[in-house]
């Protein structure tokens, strides 16, 4: 059976012969999908060991079988930045909430227009 991956060079580590890995942080496998029906369990044991393995069918990519720790990863990264831009949002969000940010701002909501047209002006002949 072989292991195939995009860039076709035969591993140095895994010390089968017609091996193939790809060069990935978790390590890349390819088989096709009658390789993988045939040799399931070793693939599986693969994947649980960090491998991330393609199966193919025609030479294109249709699946990819990897471990229950690197799915968790995938499915919590977007979890993990959301949390993180909300937390930055609510820092930013707290340095506009002091008491000189509340008044200025509940003046410009009770100004009239006449109001806000001049303060625009001045605005516009300090900037330069």
């Amino acid at each position: 059976m072989k292991k195939r991956e995009t860039s076709r060079k035969v591993s140095k580590t895994s010390g089968q012969p017609g091996v193939r890995e790809a060069a990935a942080p978790y390590g890349q496998a390819s088989y096709t999908a009658t390789e993988a029906k045939q040799e399931f369990g070793r693939i599986l044991d693969q994947a649980i060991h960090g491998t991330t393995v393609v199966i193919t069918r025609h030479d294109s990519p249709r699946a990819v079988l990897i471990s229950m720790d690197r799915f968790n990863e995938l499915q919590d990264a977007p979890l993990l930045k959301l949390n993180t831009l909300s937390d930055e949002f609510d820092a930013l969000l707290e340095k506009m909430q002091t008491p000189a940010a509340r008044r200025g701002m509940s003046s410009a909501f009770g100004a009239s227009p006449k109001q806000l047209g001049k303060t625009a002006a001045a605005a516009t002949r300090k900037r330069g």
